[in-house]
C-alpha cells in the first residue's frame, strides 16, 4: 500500500492529485489491473470530474455550499461541521480506477480529485494496487 499526504489551504476545496497517483502507479510496477485510492477521513472524500476547466470544481463546491450550508438550523453535531460530514458522505471515500498499459484509465477531460470539506488541514491518502489476469 501507498501512501502520501494532501495540504489544503481552504475550507472547502478540491485538489486534483491525478499526477500523484500516476506517480504511485509507476513506483508500483503494475501494468494491468486496478488500484484504489482510498480517503481514512470523515470530512473528506474523493471524486473523478472534469480537471480542465477549474469553474466545474467551483461549481460543484458552489452547489453543495448552497445546499448544505454550513450553519444549517438543527445541526447538532458538537464541532460544527455537519456539513462537511455530510458531503463527504455524499462523495465518498474511495475511487476505483482501472489500469491498463502501466497508466490509470481516465477520460480525455477527466482527473482525480481530493474533496476537502473541513480544512485548511494535512489530510492521508492511502492507495493500493493490484494486478488482474491477462
Amino acid at each position: 500500500m501507498d501512501t502520501f499526504y494532501v495540504e489544503t489551504q481552504q475550507r472547502c476545496q478540491f485538489v486534483n492529485i491525478t499526477e500523484a497517483v500516476r506517480q504511485s502507479l509507476s513506483r508500483s510496477g503494475l501494468r494491468q489491473g486496478i488500484g484504489v485510492v482510498y480517503c481514512p477521513h470523515t470530512t473528506a472524500g474523493l471524486t473523478i470530474n472534469e480537471a480542465y476547466d477549474p469553474d466545474v470544481a467551483h461549481d460543484i463546491l458552489l452547489y453543495l455550499d448552497q445546499h448544505v450550508p454550513r450553519d444549517l438550523p438543527g445541526f447538532r453535531h458538537i464541532e460544527k461541521n455537519s456539513d462537511a460530514h455530510i458531503k463527504a458522505s455524499l462523495f465518498g471515500s474511495s475511487v476505483t480506477l482501472l489500469v491498463q498499459e502501466g497508466d490509470i484509465v481516465l477520460g480525455r477531460w477527466q482527473g482525480i480529485f481530493f474533496c476537502e470539506f473541513d480544512g485548511p488541514r494535512q489530510r492521508m491518502l492511502q492507495i493500493k494496487w493490484l494486478e488482474i489476469g491477462k
